[in-house]
């Protein structure tokens, strides 16, 4: 009996963890392996902030969710001292927060991860810490269509000034009414 109670209990923890990147945006795999206890303490707290979910779980558990969700790829990279981030809505997040940290720490190493639907290898997860938040690309797209818009505004304002012969009294016409 006992064994039937712990396979179910695993069924229900893979399930969990299957959804959860299921409903990801992206995900990184790593080896955690020489983090010290009070890096991974700021690596975890930088992590939960950013949303993301790290998970430290049996290599066999995590490989039979990513095996459910289509991602059995991953599945290589899960030997030795594994975890997985799971980000739910910045695709960047994870990666960004991580690569981070395998840049300090010689031993902590990413593996691969998960966008888009498909599998990346380590090269691919520091390629997306790369690309900028989707705060500040919104922001650079917005400063560059705003830049053509003031300077179409001041045209504009220049010929309508031009029109009404740029005299003082043009311009203090509708101060006055």
């Amino acid at each position: 009996m006992p064994s039937n109670a712990i396979l179910e209990q695993k069924k229900v923890i893979v399930a969990e963890l299957a959804a959860d990147i299921k409903d990801s945006a992206a995900g990184v795999v790593v080896n955690y392996q020489g983090i010290t206890v009070d890096s991974d303490t700021k690596m975890r707290k930088a992590l939960r902030e950013a949303g993301v979910k790290y998970v430290v779980m049996k290599n066999t558990l995590t490989g039979r969710a990513c095996d459910e969700v289509g991602y059995g790829a991953l599945k290589e990279h899960l030997n030795g001292m594994t975890a997985i981030a799971i980000s739910k809505n910045d695709p960047v997040a994870a990666a960004k927060i991580l690569k981070e940290y395998a840049e300090k720490i010689p031993s902590f190493e990413i593996l691969a991860g998960y966008v888009d639907g498909g599998v990346i290898d380590a090269a691919g997860v520091n390629a997306l810490a790369e690309i900028p938040s989707k705060e500040v690309l919104i922001a650079k797209f917005l400063g560059s269509i705003k830049s053509p818009l003031y300077n179409f505004a001041y045209g504009l304002q220049a010929i309508i000034d031009k029109q009404n012969g740029g005299s003082e009294e043009a311009a203090e016409a509708p101060a006055e009414a």
